[in-house]
């Protein structure tokens, strides 16, 4: 496995990071061990989860990844070999203080992140998401406040526009605060729209780039069928999942474009996932894609993508059939 720096700072982090947010409910805690044992093996060490997950569940499983996580690397003891993430932002119970980038919440959350997943400090503590409600300067007082506690060792978020993390980090400068050092945008060949400003201001100012969905939820495997509809047990079709994954990416335009790279990956010798997580990581702004599993076996062709060096030809290819998600809407 190789290894990169995360961002501007000095942490080195696989070129793969582990998403969990299938655990507990997708997948059952035995099986979520083999997925997280097969990945170790791989050299995977970098591990992202949040304090929502599973997705797909509701509040009465909230929690439940970050404990099948925190259980796992006791019974194995490796707690010291693994670069661990986690968020926090999402409704974590019923009250209006129990979500959002608060003080109150950030606070809350991290001490019961650090229960569930029995450790003293998280690596990668990033917020889910924007909350428009809460001052930044809040937000990221809060979090500088977790850093120079030892709770947290580095910060980073999760589904911001470009703007935002710029007006973040440069609130944090301006009060000599710890600032974002990575951001976690949804990226792939079917969605390619933060191309446009985020990834060049994360190049220009040294910010680590996480990106999820980097197989568009599975659209990518290439093993959907639009007319025999969403498969049972994937994102397309469990809980609170399936509508927003639906709706992201089972429509005419994105089956098609998978129609059109089939070709190219077996010209290439390589399946679809190998291709798609591929050319991820060839984009220069990108750390380390997050790759999630339902199975410990579908981790293989990920993994193998890391020592994939797509040539020019085939990467102007790829960037022709696909360059219209540049300009697609923000769904």
């Amino acid at each position: 496995m190789r290894h990169t720096s995360l961002g501007r700072t000095g942490l080195p982090v696989s070129r793969l990071c582990l998403g969990t947010m299938t655990f507990g409910v997708q997948c059952d805690e035995e099986q979520s061990f083999a997925i997280m044992d097969t990945a170790f093996e791989a050299g995977i060490t970098f591990f992202d989860t949040a304090d929502m997950y599973p997705n797909a569940g509701g509040l009465d499983t909230a929690g439940l990844t970050e404990e099948i996580i925190g259980r796992w690397m006791k019974a194995r003891g490796n707690r010291d070999s693994i670069v661990l993430a986690s968020k926090c932002v999402a409704p974590m119970g019923p009250h209006p203080w129990q979500r959002g980038a608060s003080r109150k919440h950030i606070m809350e959350a991290i001490d019961a992140s650090l229960r569930r997943l029995q450790v003293d400090a998280i690596d990668l503590y990033q917020l889910h998401g924007y909350d428009p409600r809460t001052p930044a300067e809040e937000s990221m007082g809060a979090l500088d406040d977790l850093v120079r506690l030892g709770k947290v060792r580095y910060v980073g978020c999760s589904n911001y526009d470009a703007w935002q993390v710029a007006r973040a980090n440069g609130i944090a400068a301006a009060s000599g605060n710890h600032r974002f050092d990575s951001v976690q945008p949804r990226y792939s060949l079917l969605f390619r729209s933060y191309e446009r400003e985020l990834f060049p201001l994360c190049e220009l100012d040294g910010i680590g780039v996480i990106p999820y969905n980097p197989i568009a939820g599975g659209l990518l495997s290439g093993k959907h069928s639009k007319e025999a509809g969403p498969t049972e047990g994937t994102r397309f079709s469990i809980g609170s999942a399936a509508a927003r994954y639906q709706e992201r990416y089972w429509q005419d335009a994105q089956f098609d474009t998978v129609d059109a790279l089939r070709p190219i990956a077996a010209d290439l010798g390589m399946s679809m996932v190998t291709l798609a997580n591929a050319w991820v990581l060839a984009q220069p702004a990108v750390t380390a894609p997050i790759v999630g599993a339902s199975r410990p076996d579908q981790l293989a062709d990920a993994v193998a993508a890391v020592d994939v060096t797509l040539d020019d030809d085939t990467l102007a290819t790829l960037d022709e059939i696909t360059k219209h998600y540049v300009y697609a809407p923000m769904v």
